[in-house]
């Protein structure tokens, strides 16, 4: 059953779960492997706490993301991507592919 949240549409589908530059780079940074909250906010400068939890949690609600608390002093949690996320480095690596490939109109370089 699909969620009734989410469009029919699948690039409308992509967009909704992958909603804002922030949660794309979200997704690259935990292609690397599994990162705490506060090396999430390091390898992204500038998003906001409000903003990462917001994505974590769609991502986590949607099973793109597995949230890990570990019974630690201090508790430990760790976000990682589950093989549905995993599924996104093609899409990432063909978007950059592609970006890298649009010319640079400042320096009149084409690539």
């Amino acid at each position: 059953m699909t969620d009734p949240c989410l469009p029919e549409c699948g690039v409308a589908r992509f967009l909704t779960l992958l909603n804002g530059p922030w949660a794309t780079l979200i997704v690259r940074e935990l292609l690397h492997g599994s990162h705490r909250f506060n090396q999430l906010r390091e390898a992204l400068p500038g998003i906001s706490p409000h903003t990462l939890t917001s994505r974590l949690r769609q991502f986590e609600r949607h099973g793109i993301v597995t949230r890990t608390t570990y019974a630690e002093i201090p508790p430990r949690v760790e976000y990682a991507l589950t093989p549905l996320g995993e599924g996104l480095r093609e899409v990432l690596e063909a978007m950059g592919t592609w970006a890298m490939g649009v010319p640079d109109p400042e320096s009149g370089v084409t690539a």
